[in-house]
């Protein structure tokens, strides 16, 4: 007694998609992967000496020059074609101290961030995507790769860890987002391109050669050091580390660099695959 149901066709199926599409906003590639990672971001805020993390404003005192505040970057690490470039902290606002990025990456609250954003620092704060804040402790420094990972004394509830990913995988042109605390706002959200692969830059007194960096052309502006680069499939492939400009600007003008993820990993003892 009951009609029969009729089965669907190709033609229905991909007339509704058409009807959704035509009528609903769908997300960009770049908003879903930042997404993706957006509650494993956290703002880290260093300390000095004179300083204490107090609500209402805190005395500020000068902190320590990061390592590295003018590198140089370029194709080459010898060479008269090499140009100016400067760590991202290297002309930083400081507010209370140093502002940085970071992204946990164990969800106990082991954070992968710059050495250069915790360097000079006798206090670290975190604060989390939902506000919370917490003291953190240094585990780990590869100041020769700019690396360092710190971990949070405490952590908010069903805190997720970023997806980690492969820089294997990237070509140039591809989509990437930048996320991060840029002179302290955010979380940020920048998208752009893989410009190139394998760059490198050297440190103004020669000392440190950073390699096999990731260029992108997505925002990056003082306090999105030690912040996540991420695909489209909402992964972290790379840790924003400096910004090339030849001028004595700190502000970004088109080129950035990101550490890869295995040279992360591989740097503090804890490959990411």
């Amino acid at each position: 007694m009951q009609p029969k149901q009729r089965q669907l066709t190709q033609d229905d199926i991909d007339s509704a998609v058409l009807h959704t599409l035509q009528n609903k906003t769908l997300p960009s590639r770049p908003a879903k992967a930042a997404e993706a990672v957006r509650q494993s971001v956290v703002q880290i805020r260093g300390y000095g000496d004179e300083e204490e993390a107090q609500d209402g404003g805190a005395k500020k005192a000068k902190p320590a020059a990061p390592p590295g505040a003018k590198p140089k970057a370029g194709g080459k690490s010898r060479g008269k074609d090499r140009q100016t470039a400067r760590n991202e902290e290297g002309n930083a606002p400081r507010h209370e101290g140093s502002i940085g990025s970071g992204v946990v990456i164990v969800d106990s609250g082991v954070i992968l961030t710059n050495f250069h954003v915790i360097s000079g620092s006798r206090r670290l704060k975190v604060t989390f995507f939902d506000g919370y804040e917490a003291d953190a402790d240094v585990v780990a420094i590869q100041p020769d790769k700019d690396l360092a990972v710190i971990r949070a004394k405490s952590v908010p509830d069903d805190l997720p860890a970023a997806t980690l990913g492969s820089s294997l995988d990237l070509a140039p042109g591809d989509e990437v987002v930048a996320v991060g605390f840029p002179f302290g706002i955010g979380p940020s959200v920048s998208s752009g391109v893989v410009s190139g692969l394998n760059r490198e830059f050297v440190s103004a007194e020669g000392r440190h050669v950073l390699t096999r960096l990731i260029q992108f052309d997505a925002a990056a502006n003082p306090g999105n050091s030690g912040g996540p680069l991420v695909n489209m499939n909402g992964e972290v492939v790379g840790i924003v580390t400096a910004i090339l400009n030849p001028t004595n600007a700190g502000t970004f003008v088109g080129i950035g660099f990101a550490t890869t993820i295995e040279s992360a990993g591989s740097a503090v003892g804890m490959p990411p695959f």
